[in-house]
């Protein structure tokens, strides 16, 4: 609640802005107010989900942030067009007190919903964890699970990013498709990747429920998810628009379904109790990465004169991915923190 409260002042006060500074800071405060969003989301799967569903559900909440990505750029500038610049963000931040007020009815712990019944609350409960008490960031950073998480986002946030941010400037530069023509490819684009989350986190939950241990079932589906980002290596040389455009598609559904089975992961191995720092933990590594690589992407473009390079980094991380989980996380199970 409260990062949903400080996100949507924080985007509200950009119409208030006078000065460049004044506009950096309400970013600045925005981006503080959304670095809580998938700490606070993994943990409310964590809460609500069993372990066989956590996967699945992550899949569903992950989507969300894609869907965003598609709905924003058609309507926001409606906003902006027809009301102004200003009330642009002061929509768009309002929206965040009418998601806070429906999430302040409605959400409850498990075992403070008045509507839950008992049988309800033994199928979430049956995995079991201790929630007694929280765990500090300092018994959290050493641990190989955590290592091995934080590494996996370091080196794969920044493909998401890149996706989303230099992919209007790869078509055209490549297959001459200037913005007035790229909302068609781009909406494709996200919402196979939407629906790559989703099958990747039904396809985990899927295989432990069929009997399929959690360790096998969450590696299984990351090394499918790495074979399936690879082809992505030939988007810049594939020839055609859609076949590029279907290559990237894949590898951003594989990049989703990835997303589902980490965070899913978070959940399997940490208690409750400690879900949310990790998820904050690992989330600073993958920001950090992400702002790493925002440089790099344009050296390297510049150095090669192609994207050859970023692709091939790109289609070739989720596999490596798959190699430092097995290494740093040789088992898929929970850890006793106390």
């Amino acid at each position: 609640s409260l990062s949903i409260t400080l996100w949507s002042l924080a985007g509200m006060a950009h119409a208030l802005a006078r000065s460049v500074f004044g506009f950096g800071l309400a970013r600045f405060i925005l981006g503080i107010g959304e670095a809580a969003n998938f700490p606070a989301a993994v943990k409310t799967v964590a809460e609500w989900f069993p372990k066989k569903e956590r996967a699945y559900a992550t899949g569903w909440f992950n989507a969300g942030s894609t869907a965003g990505a598609i709905t924003a750029p058609l309507i926001v500038p409606l906003f902006a067009l027809h009301l102004g610049w200003k009330w642009a963000f002061i929509i768009t931040g309002a929206l965040g007190f009418i998601w806070l007020f429906f999430w302040w009815l409605y959400y409850h712990k498990p075992e403070l919903h008045p509507k839950l019944g008992k049988e309800e609350y033994r199928y979430i409960r049956q995995d079991g964890e201790d929630t007694s008490e929280s765990t500090p960031w300092g018994r959290l950073l050493p641990l190989k699970s955590t290592i091995g998480l934080a590494l996996t986002r370091f080196i794969s946030d920044w493909v998401w990013w890149f996706f989303l941010f230099w992919l209007p400037k790869f078509l055209d530069d490549v297959y001459g498709i200037t913005l007035s023509k790229i909302g068609l490819p781009l909406i494709v684009i996200y919402l196979v990747s939407s629906a790559g989350g989703i099958a990747g986190g039904w396809l985990s939950s899927r295989m432990i429920r069929s009997g399929n241990s959690l360790d096998a079932a969450r590696k299984t589906v990351i090394l499918i998810c790495g074979f399936c980002a690879l082809p992505v290596i030939l988007a810049p040389a594939s020839g055609g628009l859609w076949i590029a455009v279907a290559l990237i598609a894949l590898a951003a559904s594989a990049h989703q379904a990835w997303a589902a089975n980490m965070f899913s992961i978070i959940s399997d191995v940490f208690p409750r109790n400690a879900v949310g720092s990790v998820t904050g933990l690992i989330g600073t590594a993958g920001a950090i990465g992400g702002a790493l690589a925002a440089t790099f992407v344009g050296y390297i473009r510049e150095w090669t004169g192609s994207y050859m390079t970023i692709f091939i980094i790109a289609g070739s991380v989720y596999l490596l991915n798959w190699l430092i989980i097995k290494i740093f996380i040789p088992r898929i199970a929970s850890i006793e923190l106390n």
